[in-house]
This record gives structure tokens, sequence and C-alpha cells, in this order.
């Protein structure tokens, strides 16, 4: 199985000036809990992502206002991508190797085409691969 077949086409974005008040209100438009920021050459390369958990640990946690914010202020980077054309394996290693839920997907170009989330692998792999990823998305990390 490949990546594309399980992935959302055309993710909603921000970029690195966009307000971290937008980023967020985005998050719940979307009901998702990662914005990609994309910016470079073309503006579609993805050059971070913002989580709810960048939100709360970066700026509410240490005091800063959110609302002076911008998503460059909160982003983690660099973002871990996959190709379209990549097998769901190949996907599942690099969320189980770098800990993570979502996965964003670019195209031959590198520009953004789609994301991959834990509940995407959830509903279209096998039972054992499931539980093995949500195990190891899940073990405990140093913060920061």
């Amino acid at each position: 199985m490949k990546v594309d077949s399980v992935m959302t086409a055309c993710p909603t974005f921000a970029t690195a000036e966009t307000s971290l008040r937008e980023v967020a209100q985005m998050m719940v438009d979307m009901d998702c809990g990662q914005i990609p920021v994309l910016g470079g050459d073309s503006g579609r390369k993805p050059i971070g992502v913002v989580t709810d958990r960048d939100i709360v640990v970066r700026a509410v946690a240490r005091g800063r206002n959110p609302l002076d914010l911008k998503a460059r202020d909160c982003m983690t980077t660099p973002c871990i991508t996959v190709k379209a054309g990549d097998s769901l394996t190949h996907c599942c290693d690099a969320m189980e190797r770098e800990q993570i839920r979502r996965v964003l997907v670019v195209d031959e170009e590198g520009n953004l085409c789609g994301i991959v989330a834990q509940a995407d692998v959830a509903r279209s792999a096998k039972t054992s691969k499931t539980a093995e990823v949500v195990k190891i998305i899940s073990s405990p990390v140093d913060l920061i």
C-alpha cells in the first residue's frame, strides 16, 4: 500500500509569518492537531510544523502570549516528510523512528501534497502494525 492511498490530500497550511492565533483557528476549523508551515523558493516546501503541543510547550508554558507570536516562533523544525509514492511501511517506520503522530507528504519536487496521521494508519493497516506504531510513537521522550 502506498502513502498516497491513505493520506489526506491538500492539507491546510500556514507560512512562517501566519499568526499563532490563525494557526490555532485552522486547527479548530480542520479538527486537527498539526498545521504544516510552508516556505522556500516555491512557497510550497515544508519548513516546519506547528502542533497543538508546540503552542502549549513553546508559548503558554513559557509565559509567552500566543496572540503576539507567529508560526515561526513555535514551529518544530526540521519537519519529517515522506513521498507520496513511498510505501505505508516506510511511512510508519519514519513515524516510529521520529516518534511523531503525523508526517507530511511531499511530491517529487518536495512540495506539500498531503499528510498521514496515526489515525490514517489505524484505518488502513493491519492491526499488529497499528499497535506497533502506536506503542513506539507513544513512548516517553524528552521535552524540547
